[in-house]
């Protein structure tokens, strides 16, 4: 089987270290509850932000949001490897920038998860994801961010939905811990 996953907010838990990040950077203490409740994938309101400073203040935290400390979901390392050992195809799809490819590749490595520079995709627009993950002819994919799993509606790819709070609204089949996949997939498999 191919498999293909999203990296940031569906195998390692981005936007709230990112959000730790930012309470520190601005010597604030914002309650995680709030983090929690946005119903937004930026992370900048709570701290008074408009977008644009928003935009300036994530881009300008990359490096640190990026290869620090951000912790993988429980058991997302421990899935992948084991898919891998029983001989499934992983494959890396994800937005971040092209630039941070190589570092990102060696930060997953590092983490345990395992890396094949030929099934590693990055730089894309999360709307082109879609053409990736067709051509890869994948059988399952896995991300979190509505604007690429809505233009996977159509698409042959058992796709699922890391739940956050963000994506609440979504009606596609979802989990919120990595234990749950392979009951998931056992249950789409049944509707088949």
């Amino acid at each position: 089987m191919r498999f293909g996953f999203d990296i940031d907010d569906t195998l390692i838990n981005l936007r709230e270290h990112a959000f730790h990040v930012y309470n520190k950077k601005l010597n604030q203490n914002i309650a995680l509850e709030i983090f929690h409740a946005l119903k937004k994938v930026e992370i900048h309101e709570p701290f008074g932000m408009t977008a644009e400073e928003g935009f300036r203040m994530w881009n300008s935290s990359l490096e640190e949001i990026y290869y620090t400390n951000c912790p993988p979901y429980l058991g997302a390392v421990e899935l992948l490897q084991q898919l891998t050992k029983e001989g499934h195809e992983i494959f890396y799809i994800t937005a971040r920038p092209p630039e941070h490819r190589e570092q990102t590749k060696k930060w997953l490595g590092e983490q345990g998860f395992p890396v094949k520079d030929e099934n590693f995709y990055c730089g894309m627009k999360d709307q082109e994801k879609v053409n990736i993950i067709q051509k890869l002819q994948l059988d399952y994919y896995f991300d979190d961010k509505p604007d690429v799993l809505n233009t996977l509606a159509n698409c042959e790819t058992k796709v699922f939905v890391k739940t956050q709070s963000y994506n609440e609204h979504l009606t596609i089949p979802r989990f919120s811990d990595w234990s749950e996949w392979k009951q998931l997939i056992g249950e789409t498999e049944n509707l088949r």
